[in-house]
């Protein structure tokens, strides 16, 4: 009776942990982008009041733009703040690569807040358009961010929500939600860091 019953229990174990594990895999796989990219910034020493906007946990919803602008990182969030900070020496010779086509977003989410707090960091290209195109070199497809959080591509018109891990909203079959990129951030006046997985 005891050998009866083992290979059902074997069968029901297997049934229960087997789709748990194939759910777990297909949820990290692809997360986070291939695309090329990192920024560590120190805005301890920089101070920056746009870009500690979005690093602010208790401001959940507000997202900040991060651009090389030569001499300057340039900084613009959704609540229509923007600044510039001078690079330090260190900072030029880093070399930084952000994203695909120089810009990333970064901020916490409303929806979706683990992991790491919902701090998310997305590229600031249509992924969409970037695939069609299929130029991943220089792709000019750039998001405006709205107060809401909502990204939206002036090509295609295609609308990505930032405070849900950038879902697309109005897609179409095979179309995917923003690129992400692993992010960490210690609060407001702390330590951004932004790459693509290794």
């Amino acid at each position: 009776m005891k050998h009866r019953g083992f290979p059902g229990l074997l069968l029901g174990m297997a049934l229960f942990v087997l789709p748990a594990s194939l759910l777990t895999s297909c949820q990290t796989e692809g997360e986070y982008s291939v695309w090329p990219c990192r920024f560590d910034y120190n805005n301890m020493i920089h101070q920056d009041p746009t870009l500690a906007t979005a690093m602010n946990a208790a401001s959940r919803g507000v997202f900040c733009k991060i651009w090389d602008s030569g001499m300057y990182f340039s900084f613009q969030n959704n609540q229509n703040m923007s600044s510039q900070q001078t690079k330090t020496e260190e900072e030029r010779r880093a070399n930084f690569v952000l994203g695909v086509n120089n810009g990333i977003i970064v901020g916490y989410q409303t929806f979706n807040t683990s992991p790491n707090g919902g701090f998310v960091a997305y590229d600031a290209q249509c992924p969409n358009c970037v695939r069609k195109a299929d130029n991943y070199v220089n792709p000019k497809f750039p998001l405006t961010m709205s107060t809401s959080g909502i990204a939206t591509c002036g090509k295609c018109g295609k609308k990505y929500d930032m405070n849900n891990g950038g879902i697309i909203q109005n897609g179409e079959e095979g179309d995917v939600g923003l690129e992400k990129y692993l992010a960490s951030s210690t609060e407001p006046l702390g330590f951004l860091s932004v790459g693509t997985k290794r």
